[in-house]
């Protein structure tokens, strides 16, 4: 924390010297130390929407944050009251008291809020706001907004709702076995696997963080798991912290290769959520559909045998079901 907390303070101070000194005075591109000259370029160039905030009002704006709300630079939002991108009184000061209570308990604040353009046009923003000083929580905060305004619409849709996760916004498992029907006893000759994936040991990271802390790394979670794939695979969060990846054209071979690079990636990720920090490793259990399995069921039972199997080793490992009661190993 205490590496973070500098490298914070020399954000701020790049930052502050940008606001102090004039961007086309030539005798200060000269006397500039590299590092606030890497720090105001990030800033002018980033492509996301930061501003600190204190005492409810705007200190230091990026440019991307002053476009989005309808401002022609940055100078133009700075100094103004954080009032000035709500759509009234009462909206402003309850997310000020959820921020607060959020700080106060150690975590971020994280939610969509509909906020005002200069020009009076609403747009729903994701804010994710966080203290500059952890040890401080009503001092400094550093917000990050993105427009989702688009995606907040799709998600309000009947249907949308009726295939996706809530907690993840991957598919859900009726979503995944209708994909995962269209395969099963298939006459076509493409090769298609199936992914169980089972978190090691999740209900001791509610139990330590809450089930709050809980749905946020389920979403990182999904998230990374996406990153893994190819935009043709389906990811999908089953119930609890349970996944599954419909894998289309990919034989046995192949899956228990993706399957070891998600084993990996997961025990190399890192929840990071204010002050909760944790890792977690998974079990993977790998199936190629075959003659044999003739019903979704049966290829996600095998799937999960599998995944038992894995998660009986020791978890952090991967088993391949081969055929009806047998299993091979590939990683632990």
């Amino acid at each position: 924390m205490a590496e973070s907390r500098d490298s914070c303070d020399s954000w701020k101070s790049g930052i502050t010297t940008k606001m102090e000194i004039p961007m086309s005075s030539a005798a200060h591109a000269h006397t500039e130390d590299p590092t606030t000259a890497r720090l105001r370029a990030l800033l002018l160039r980033a492509p996301t929407a930061l501003a600190f905030v204190a005492a409810q009002r705007f200190e230091v704006v990026s440019e991307e944050f002053a476009h989005l709300f309808g401002f022609a630079d940055d100078s133009d939002l700075t100094g103004q009251p954080t009032r000035t991108v709500h759509t009234n009184d009462l909206t402003h000061s309850a997310l000020h008291e959820r921020a607060a209570a959020a700080f106060a308990a150690g975590r971020p604040l994280d939610e969509e809020v509909e906020y005002v353009k200069r020009d009076g046009h609403r747009f729903w923003g994701r804010l994710q706001a966080t203290p500059v000083h952890w040890d401080s929580p009503h001092g400094e905060a550093l917000w990050i907004v993105e427009d989702v305004t688009a995606a907040r619409a799709q998600r309000l849709q009947p249907t949308w709702t009726a295939k996706h996760d809530s907690v993840t916004e991957l598919a859900n498992r009726r979503e995944f076995e209708r994909r995962l029907s269209e395969h099963v006893g298939s006459r076509r000759n493409e090769p298609v696997s199936v992914l169980w994936l089972d978190v090691d040991k999740f209900a001791e990271v509610i139990q330590d963080m809450g089930p709050e802390v809980g749905d946020h790394f389920l979403y990182g979670l999904g998230q990374m798991l996406i990153g893994k794939v190819r935009a043709s695979d389906l990811v999908a969060r089953l119930e609890d912290d349970h996944f599954a990846l419909l894998l289309p054209d990919c034989d046995q071979h192949y899956a228990q290769i993706i399957a070891e690079k998600v084993r990996s990636a997961v025990a190399g990720y890192r929840l990071r959520w204010g002050l909760h920090r944790t890792r977690v490793k998974a079990s993977l259990g790998v199936v190629q559909i075959q003659p044999t399995l003739q019903t979704v069921d049966a290829v996600l039972g095998a799937a999960m045998l599998a995944c038992t199997e894995a998660k009986a080793a020791g978890g952090d490992s991967v088993r391949v079901f081969v055929s009806a009661g047998g299993y091979e190993e590939l990683a632990g």
